[in-house]
Parts: structure tokens; sequence; C-alpha cells
């Protein structure tokens, strides 16, 4: 299958790479098959590129907005995803648990704890593995 980057694509592959890492990146890209290379190019180019590159936030604050709505949103494997984002765009562990104790009061217990206890797994994660 041939895989077709557009510009838009190469734009957001990059953001995607600097803030996810590319380990996570390229292993979806390379295994990326006919039934889910579209969302790959979608994602990638309206989520890394159209959202991710515009100007008015940096991704810090990006950062903590998508924290707050994955974690709302209960989508573990994302929020692991983002929570390494996170720290990779110079949030601290800290502010993370700000985050997520906000959480807690807007979106409910539950999500919270289910956030804290994940960020926790990534923390142990990086302590380990780097």
């Amino acid at each position: 299958m041939e895989k077709k980057q557009s510009e838009k694509f190469k734009r957001g592959l990059d953001t995607r790479r600097a803030v996810l890492g590319p380990e996570y990146v390229d292993r979806s890209i390379a295994t990326a098959d006919d039934f889910n290379w579209p969302m790959q190019q979608l994602a990638t180019e309206y989520c890394w590129d159209e959202i991710w590159n515009r100007p008015g936030l940096d991704r810090r604050t990006r950062s903590v907005l998508n924290l707050a709505m994955i974690s709302a949103l209960n989508r573990p494997h994302e929020l692991k995803l983002h929570i390494r984002g996170a720290i990779n765009n110079g949030l601290s562990r800290e502010e993370i648990q700000e985050v997520f104790l906000q959480v807690c009061i807007y979106c409910g217990v539950p999500a919270a704890i289910e956030s804290f206890r994940l960020a926790r797994e990534v923390f142990q994660e990086i302590e380990q593995n780097g």
C-alpha cells in the first residue's frame, strides 16, 4: 500500500513526533495498513498540523487542555500518551497533578482517580526506562 504524505502530513508528523516521541509515532505509521491508514492521515494532518501548529496557543497549553479533555473522556491509552507528551512539552508532575485535581471537581472522582493511576504508571515507566 502506498502511504501518500502531503506537506500537511509531514509538518504534522514532525509535531506529533516532538510531542509523543518518535518511537511511538514511527511504529504507528509503520504498522498502518489499508484499514487504518486513512485515520493516520486524518489525525496527522488535521490534529497535529492544523491544530497543534496553530499560533494561538503554545504546546504546553495544548497539553494541559488535552490532559483535561482526555481524562474527562476516560480514554486511558490516549491519556498515557499525552501525559508523556505533556512532560515533553515542559509540564511538571505538580502541574499534571493540578490538572487532574481540577478534573476531579468538574468531571468526577472516577475520572480523576483513573488519571492519577495512569500518571503514576507513566512516571514509573519514565523512571525505569527514561
